[in-house]
């Protein structure tokens, strides 16, 4: 499988070096690691503003890739879909999975070894096991209101 994420020509180590706001478009996109777990439904409890993990994927994720099936146009059928950028990350980040390269970097943290950006490999981090592939629910398979029912721990 390709990675649909084109790194050739990236300056090596470039978010060592580089504030988020200064990415380029093409680095910021490379920053994802292709997990999947950004697409997941997520459940936050008013009060409390804690974040649960569900399996139950946005409809548009394609469960064997791991990618968006529509990402370029995503927004004409999922207008909530959240356009994390460096402009808004302070307000997003919170809900980011615990391994997501922007969280980390946000947070002045490094990136993980299985990374594809570390490795060179856009498999690795579904050989690490923190992917979604093969482990969700089409969100349009269960209720809403069953949510719940498919917390999950985030594979880390």
């Amino acid at each position: 499988m390709s990675d649909p994420i084109d790194r050739s020509g990236l300056a090596p180590r470039f978010w060592e070096t580089k504030a988020l706001k200064d990415l380029s478009e093409r680095e910021w996109e490379a920053l994802c690691d292709g997990c999947g777990k950004c697409c997941l439904n997520k459940l936050e409890d008013e009060e409390s503003g804690e974040v649960a993990l569900t399996d139950v994927a946005c409809r548009l994720f394609d469960d064997g890739t791991c990618r968006c099936a529509q990402y370029p146009i995503r927004h004409q059928f999922v207008p909530e879909c959240i356009v994390l950028k460096p402009s808004n990350i302070d307000e997003h980040a919170y809900w980011m999975p615990q391994t997501c390269a922007y969280r980390l970097l946000w947070a002045g943290e490094p990136l993980f070894d299985w990374h594809p950006l570390i490795s060179g490999d856009p498999e690795t981090v579904h050989q690490a096991g923190v992917s979604m592939r093969d482990r969700t629910v089409p969100e349009f398979e269960i209720d809403e209101d069953d949510w719940e029912d498919h917390i999950i721990e985030e594979p880390v």
